[in-house]
């Protein structure tokens, strides 16, 4: 069962599962699949996916593929390259311990370290586009190995070339290896969130020690269930279930003053906390929990985290329609308050908001 591929433990099985624990045998697999006509599903940490309790009819390819490798630049700077399958939080750990600094605020996100540039992994004001300097990718339509270096990749607010040209969850391009140009020092990069700065002690644009940034990050992390933990049901979930929604400026003069909301790169655009819409839409903490107005729709067996609104979790026995039809409340009732429409940040396969 794909379920036990996934940190939101929801999801029947594929008609075909394949493990590839090399390069060789990861491009091997989806070309045999392509070749047969079969659609194909890569999960990597299952961070980011909620799968139908039908499952996939298709095949599913677990990354499994390991390597962790630094290489000094000419440039004094250090590049760490990281194989598709390493666990991301792992990797995070290894750049420190190897005294490389650039990746800690991202410390304690799930999943794999081939899937952050897809969607442009990110979170405390960092995120991977920052410090990515390539990935090498097999590239389904013309079955060769290429390297997309970061410009070609076209980052955007939790989104990328590789994200766009994908099809649900099946992409043009599977990723073989990331690499991080990162510099080598024990302090960090600059703070540009607020929380953490605070928690740091140091004004927003200043460095602070990196370890000490890890620490502080997964601290925070787990204090609203974004580190996963088997035994923790509120981090038994894709993270943030909605991004942050970017929307024209004018709709500040409808929402009220003290709607948190930030300047991004396109003039005329803002960006609002997905967060607060859901909380201020009427969904607190633990929405779908027994007592609460939400626990009809999937019996407590799924909610919102009782940490964090943005997070929807498995209470222990979810099934994905449950899941889904607590983000399916949540959305709806968050348009009907502010007119805006949530979009989910992971991959719904064979499912439908």
């Amino acid at each position: 069962m794909l379920k036990n591929l996934t940190t939101t433990h929801v999801g029947g099985p594929a008609t075909q599962l394949v493990s590839a624990s090399s390069e060789a045998e990861l491009a091997q697999a989806v070309a045999a699949a392509d070749s047969a006509g079969h659609d194909v599903l890569l999960i990597g940490g299952g961070s980011n996916l909620v799968i139908s309790d039908e499952g996939y009819g298709g095949v599913a390819v677990q990354i499994a593929t390991r390597g962790l490798h630094t290489d000094e630049q000419p440039n004094g700077k250090v590049l760490l390259r990281a194989a598709a399958g390493e666990s991301w939080d792992a990797t995070v750990e290894f750049s420190l311990l190897q005294g490389l600094s650039g990746l800690e605020a991202l410390s304690g996100i799930p999943g794999s370290a081939g899937a952050t540039p897809v969607q442009n992994v990110g979170a405390y004001g960092a995120d991977v586009s920052q410090s990515l300097a390539w990935v090498r990718l097999y590239d389904r339509q013309t079955s060769q190995v290429i390297k997309l270096d970061n410009a070609e990749l076209e980052f955007a607010y939790r989104d990328s070339v590789i994200k766009r040209t994908s099809n649900n969850g099946s992409p043009r391009y599977v990723v073989l290896e990331v690499a991080f140009l990162l510099e080598r020092t024990s302090q960090s990069a600059p703070i540009r969130y607020a929380e953490l700065a605070r928690r740091l002690d140091v004004e927003v644009g200043q460095s602070a020690d990196a370890l000490l940034v890890r620490q502080t990050v997964l601290e925070l992390r787990r204090s609203k269930g974004m580190v996963y933990d088997p035994k923790d049901a509120d981090s038994h979930s894709t993270g943030s279930f909605f991004t942050n929604p970017i929307v024209d400026a004018s709709i500040l003069t409808s929402l009220p003053e003290n709607a948190p909301n930030y300047p991004v790169a396109q003039e005329g655009l803002v960006k609002l906390s997905a967060a607060w819409l859901i909380d201020q839409a009427g969904f607190a903490k633990g929405y779908g929990l027994e007592g609460t107005d939400g626990f009809e729709i999937a019996g407590g067996r799924a909610s919102l985290s009782t940490k964090h609104t943005l997070a929807i979790t498995n209470r222990g026995d979810a099934s994905a329609t449950d899941i889904v039809a607590i983000a399916r409340a949540v959305r709806a009732g968050v348009n009907q308050r502010f007119g805006i429409s949530l979009v989910n940040e992971p991959l719904l396969i064979g499912l439908k908001l």
